[in-house]
């Protein structure tokens, strides 16, 4: 077990004092970074102290300490997970082989580009967050935004850790870049799409934590069956933080459901929204909205680059290792669906050119189970509603469906008819401005909004009534 030296300029498991040109080249980020979070980062709320969780090793059974802190307190570092004695390389050409410790030449590329896509979508998320705490619905929700926003910020050290030590100019070129974009921005934005959108209400950030945070996981998981080694290892720490984000999201859309169908059983008319909650068609629409962007994350069906990738080894499938008994994913075919005019067909494609679609086969059908729980949430009120998960050709735009239209069933329809229906599928500016007019901030401990319902326990065995932030 690695414990982390937090007496060091820069807290790590790394043994960066060892390398004194990597820590002076991080030392001389830092200030970069710390100017970009007093910019970017939780407006408002920077001299709180916040009921944080901080890792203390890097193993899975105490890496997380909990102690009030203030965020620009917070103890930002370098973080990798303990090497595995042996680990060979999990898929591809090079299967069975040692993984590799330093980037291969003929890699370089690809790796740094692969680095630097992951990079991006850690500030990104914090920049869409910025303001959200100004409407928290709790103190508990407000402590568990600002945890997912350090800890992303903390991912950004991971990944230009990779970039400092392992690429060079080229890697601290890209490190600077990545505290330059702006979520949003229509000259520098983010890379990936789903990272520019505003994320400023609280039914789109559990949405967003629900759904990018869980498109996150399998990312993350697939680079952690990299062969370049220093990348796994970061990719697995980095999960066991990504957890919670997740159920930030997960649990936060459980309770606006159970919440607005609680409220529409109350109501005479069965309308959560004259009782001051969120209704649950328009749970839907976000939900569409939100998981549509994120199914675009994992780029398109078929994809060269990724087929390249796992053949090199540089990224698996999702566990890779210990799901899969064969690794070259040569001589197989995948069936995938294809757009020819106004018709579908069916097509196989090589196994690795549909490496994407493997790793979205796995998110999608987690996503559908979480929905299959939240139903079971509604049917408990008594209610006959269900929520579904849209199909993964509905509002593409990315892949083999970005252009053509389908309905929230995958089925194939024209512009025409999309734009006439567009209001029953995704949420409109009416929904947008009914949802924000109900964010309004209850920042008195114990106290929770009134169109979601409280978590049904708190954070490190505290009662929902502990002071998360102080306010004092």
């Amino acid at each position: 077990m690695s414990t982390i030296d937090y007496n060091s300029s820069i807290p790590n498991n790394v043994n960066l004092d060892s390398d004194r040109r990597l820590q002076r080249a991080l030392e001389r980020w830092q200030p970069g970074y710390l100017q970009w979070w007093q910019e970017m980062g939780p407006d408002g709320f920077q001299a709180r102290d916040i009921y944080l969780r901080t890792a203390i090793s890097a193993d899975s059974d105490g890496w997380a300490h909990f102690d009030y802190v203030k965020m620009p307190d917070y103890r930002w570092g370098i973080f990798l997970a303990d090497p595995e004695a042996g680990r060979t390389i999990p898929g591809g050409d090079h299967a069975g082989k040692p993984v590799w410790q330093e980037v291969p030449g003929e890699h370089r590329t690809a790796l740094r580009r692969i680095i630097v896509t992951q990079g991006d979508t850690e500030p990104a998320s914090v920049e869409q967050q910025r303001q959200l705490g100004k409407t928290a619905p709790s103190l508990y929700d407000l402590r568990n935004l600002f945890q997912v926003n350090v800890e992303e910020g903390r991912h950004l050290w991971a990944m230009v850790y990779l970039l400092h030590s392992y690429f060079g100019k080229e890697g601290r070129d890209e490190a600077d870049e990545l505290l330059a974009r702006r979520s949003g921005d229509a000259d520098k934005p983010r890379i990936l799409d789903a990272f520019n959108q505003p994320c400023d209400d609280w039914l789109s950030f559990f949405c967003f934590t629900m759904f990018a945070d869980r498109d996150g996981k399998y990312q993350l998981a697939a680079l952690a069956e990299s062969g370049f080694d220093p990348l796994s290892r970061t990719c697995r720490f980095m999960l066991t933080e990504e957890a919670h984000h997740m159920f930030v999201g997960d649990t936060g859309l459980e309770r606006i459901i159970r919440r607005g169908a609680e409220l529409t059983v109350l109501d005479p008319n069965g309308d959560a929204r004259a009782q001051g909650g969120i209704d649950l068609p328009t749970i839907q629409r976000f939900i569409n909205y939100w998981l549509s962007y994120c199914l675009d994350l994992f780029g398109s069906e078929v994809s060269t680059n990724a087929g390249d990738w796992f053949g090199a080894g540089l990224k698996g499938r999702f566990g890779e290792a210990r799901r899969y008994d064969e690794h070259s994913a040569l001589d197989q075919a995948k069936t995938l669906t294809f757009v020819e005019g106004d018709r579908l067909v069916e097509r196989e494609v090589p196994l690795r050119s549909a490496m994407n679609e493997v790793l979205r086969d796995d998110y999608y059908a987690e996503c559908e189970n979480a929905v299959r729980r939240w139903n079971k949430t509604i049917a408990a009120a008594g209610l006959s509603f269900e929520l579904t998960v849209p199909h993964r050709r509905f509002h593409r735009r990315q892949g083999l469906y970005a252009g053509a239209f389908f309905d929230p069933a995958g089925a194939r329809i024209d512009e025409a008819t999309f734009e006439a229906q567009r209001g029953e599928w995704l949420f409109t500016d009416a929904d947008k401005a009914y949802v924000n007019g109900l964010m309004t901030p209850v920042h008195e401990a114990g106290k929770m909004a009134h169109w979601i319902a409280p978590p049904r326990r708190g954070i490190n065995g505290m009662p929902f009534e502990f002071e998360y932030v102080r306010f004092d």
